[in-house]
């Protein structure tokens, strides 16, 4: 196929995202230079990010900065950029200097228009639209249904398109499109909330368009058979992820619509994961291991006793430990099964007693007498 268009589709940024109280700054902007490289060693056109730039309305000082980086080293390259507001992003903030941008080869399309922005890009004598079609709530334009709502806005678009000129037509938006039933898969990262099928778009309504580049879904995944592509979040937001392979992707299109579309793998910064094993034997591989010990990582604890302060051992290792979680089953000394609540009150003891406990999982020893008394002198000071 004889190459005519190519550019990179990602979305989903969620610049300036807090994961479980860690700020994800510094990964986004190792992964966002990792697009960059990506957009320049590929050669493309354009860079294309559809929705979910920022991960609030009012993003952070910091975040807008990354971003403002970003788009400028992107046009210092000459490789436009393409841009639409998503559901977590303030409209009016996102098309902020959008006609200046614009001269500079950064196109916005933050606010809805009556009809949606149309970037015209010409290449070796094949020209490609861009339809630019943010996120909207159907109330916006008099609609009950997010179906209804795009329906309404393609139709305007539609009534003015001489379909006789030949070119690409992409279209870049942000909605939750499924296919005849269909759903895409979700992650549990995802704040979407799907009532009674009012926010589903079925890809029947983008007929006519050879790409659609989607945001909205947190996973890389093509919808059906169609040209309809969610490109996914660059990083891991939630430990539902773990196993997903994240992507940039990476489109071709000739002058008569065909295309390919590539999804170059992302690595980041640190891995999200999870480990399962004893406080101790974690303690002890992570110890071991080459590596790995500054990843994002759940620890599902497979003790039977009580811990003291589980998350500040493991981060003795593992210093980005998010989350700790204990088995919810266990059994008690009759071997009946108990639920945590359960084994919480029949086995709730002194401080003293919890420290014996601490100090024997972390030493592998039995406190002295000589200890036990000094633990006992501190925390009769601490309960005055």
């Amino acid at each position: 196929m004889e190459v005519r268009m190519k550019f990179l589709h990602i979305a989903d940024l969620h610049i300036g995202k807090i994961v479980n109280d860690f700020s994800m700054l510094e990964d986004q902007r190792f992964i966002l230079e990792q697009m960059m490289g990506m957009a320049k060693a590929n050669q493309a056109d354009a860079v294309v990010i559809a929705g979910d730039i920022y991960d609030r309305s009012i993003p952070p000082g910091e975040a807008v900065v990354l971003f403002d980086s970003f788009l400028t080293e992107l046009s210092n390259a000459g490789i436009r950029v393409i841009m639409i507001s998503g559901n977590h992003d303030s409209p009016e903030r996102i098309s902020f200097g959008e006609s200046l941008l614009g001269k500079q080869g950064v196109h916005i399309a933050g606010t809805l228009k009556d009809i949606p922005v149309k970037v015209r890009v010409k290449e070796k004598d094949c020209e490609t639209e861009f339809v630019l079609l943010p996120f909207v709530k159907p109330a916006q334009v008099g609609a009950r249904t997010s179906q209804e709502a795009v329906e309404r806005l393609l139709v305007r678009y539609w009534q003015e398109e001489n379909l006789e000129i030949e070119k690409n037509r992409v279209l870049v938006t942000h909605f939750f499109v499924t296919d005849a039933g269909w759903e895409p898969e979700l992650s549990d990262s995802e704040s979407t909330i799907h009532v009674g099928g009012l926010d589903n778009v079925d890809a029947s309504v983008f007929q006519g368009f050879d790409y659609v580049a989607l945001g909205h879904i947190h996973k890389p995944q093509q919808i059906g058979t169609h040209p309809i592509w969610y490109a996914g979040s660059p990083l891991k937001y939630s430990f539902g992820e773990c196993e997903q392979v994240k992507a940039a992707l990476l489109v071709t299109l000739d002058g008569k619509g065909q295309r390919e579309v590539k999804q170059l793998p992302l690595r980041p910064l640190r891995e999200m994961r999870k480990i399962k094993g004893t406080l101790k034997k974690l303690l002890e591989a992570g110890l071991k291991a080459d590596g790995g010990q500054q990843d994002y990582i759940q620890a599902l604890l497979t003790d039977k006793g009580e811990l003291i302060d589980p998350i500040g051992t493991l981060r003795s290792v593992y210093p980005n430990v998010m989350q700790i979680v204990r088995e919810d089953i266990h059994l008690s000394g009759n071997g009946t099964e108990q639920s945590g609540q359960n084994r919480m009150l029949a086995k709730k003891r002194d401080a003293l007693a919890l420290f014996e406990a601490f100090y024997k999982t972390v030493r592998e020893d039995t406190l002295s007498e000589d200890g036990r008394e000094l633990v006992v002198d501190v925390i009769k000071e601490l309960e005055g």
